[in-house]
C-alpha cells in the first residue's frame, strides 16, 4: 500500500493538470494564457455592472379636483387612489420614472395628443367615442356603472328620457358628457341641455342642490366621496358599464411599450391584493374585481 500511494497521487495530479488544460482551449478558443484573460473578463464585468440602467421619464397628465381620485390634500400633497397606484405601478418599473404634472381635466386628452405629456391618469373610461383617437392600456384597474344623479327626494327623473329640456351637469370631454350628447344626436340637439362643469367635482352638489341644475351622471363609487352629507340619490338603472385604464398616445410604439410595462404590474398588483386595499382606502370599496362584460 506504501508504494502504490504516490503513484496514485501522481495519476490524479496529472489528469486534474490535463483537465485544466483542455478547458482553457475550449473556453478562450486559442492557446492564450489564462492568467492573461481572467483580469479581463473581470474588468468587463466590473464595467457593465458600473453602467446604470437607462431610464426613461414618463410624464403623466392628471388633475387635482377630484376628491379621493386626485386631488390636493391639507398639506399641499398631490395624492388620491390614481396618484397613488401610479406611484405603486412606478416603484415595480425601474426603467420608468413617473413625473405628475396636473391640469384641468378638459385639457387632458388634448395634452396627450399634443405629446405635452404621454400618459392620463384620470379614472378614464374606455368607450368607442376615445377609442377613435387613443390607445388605451388592456388590463383594468377599477370597474364601475354611470347613473343618474339627483337630489334627494327628487322622485321626477328616472330615465334619461326623463331628463329632456333639464339641465344637466357633466364635465367637458368627460365619459359621462359622452352619454348626454348621444343621448342628443338621437333625440335632437338640445334635448338634453348639458351644462359643462368647469369648476371642481364637489361643486356638484351645491350646484344640483340649489337647482341650478337638475341631476348629473356619476359613477357609482362617486356620490358617497362628494356627498358625504347625504343630498343626492341615484336612480334610475345604470346607463353604461366601463372599464377604468390608461389613455396613452394610439401607433405609438413607445406607448405600447409602458402600456404592457403596465398591464403587467397591474396584474401583480390584483394578485397580491394592493390593488384592492387601494380602491377600499381611497374609493370606500373594492371596485376593482368585477370585470364589465
Amino acid at each position: 500500500m506504501k508504494k502504490t500511494l504516490p503513484v496514485t497521487s501522481a495519476l490524479l495530479l496529472t489528469l486534474v493538470i490535463a483537465g485544466c488544460g483542455d478547458n482553457n482551449s475550449a473556453g478562450s478558443g486559442t492557446s492564450g494564457n489564462v492568467a492573461d484573460a481572467a483580469p479581463q473578463s473581470g474588468a468587463e464585468a466590473t464595467s457593465a455592472a458600473a453602467e446604470p440602467a437607462e431610464v426613461t421619464k414618463i410624464i403623466v397628465g392628471t388633475g387635482t379636483a377630484f376628491p379621493n381620485v386626485c386631488f390636493i390634500d391639507e398639506n399641499g400633497k398631490l395624492t388620491g387612489f390614481d396618484v397613488e397606484l401610479l406611484k405603486e405601478i412606478d416603484s415595480r418599473l425601474p426603467q420608468y420614472e413617473f413625473d405628475f404634472q396636473t391640469m384641468d381635466f378638459g385639457n387632458l386628452l388634448l395634452s396627450l395628443e399634443t405629446k405635452k405629456i404621454d400618459l392620463v391618469a384620470h379614472v378614464m373610461e374606455k368607450n368607442p367615442e376615445r377609442e377613435l383617437k387613443y390607445s388605451f392600456n388592456k388590463e383594468a384597474y377599477a370597474h364601475w356603472r354611470n347613473r343618474i344623479v339627483v337630489a334627494k327626494g327628487n322622485e321626477s327623473i328616472k330615465t334619461l328620457d326623463d331628463l329632456q329640456g333639464k339641465k344637466v351637469l357633466a364635465g367637458a370631454t368627460s365619459a359621462q358628457a359622452q352619454i348626454l350628447e348621444n343621448y342628443n344626436k338621437e333625440h335632437g340637439t338640445d334635448a338634453i341641455n348639458i351644462v359643462y362643469q368647469n369648476g371642481a367635482a364637489n361643486d356638484t352638489v351645491s350646484q344640483i342642490v340649489s337647482g341650478r341644475v337638475d341631476a348629473t351622471l356619476a359613477a357609482d363609487f362617486v356620490v358617497p366621496i362628494i356627498d358625504p352629507q347625504s343630498q343626492l340619490q341615484t336612480v334610475g338603472d345604470e346607463l353604461s358599464s366601463a372599464d377604468i385604464l390608461y389613455v396613452l398616445r394610439k401607433d405609438d410604439a413607445d406607448s405600447q411599450k409602458l402600456s404592457d410595462a403596465i398591464d403587467g404590474v397591474i396584474v401583480e398588483l390584483k394578485a397580491d391584493g394592493t390593488l384592492g386595499k387601494l380602491s377600499t382606502e381611497w374609493l370606500g370599496a373594492d371596485v376593482t374585481s368585477t370585470t364589465v362584460q
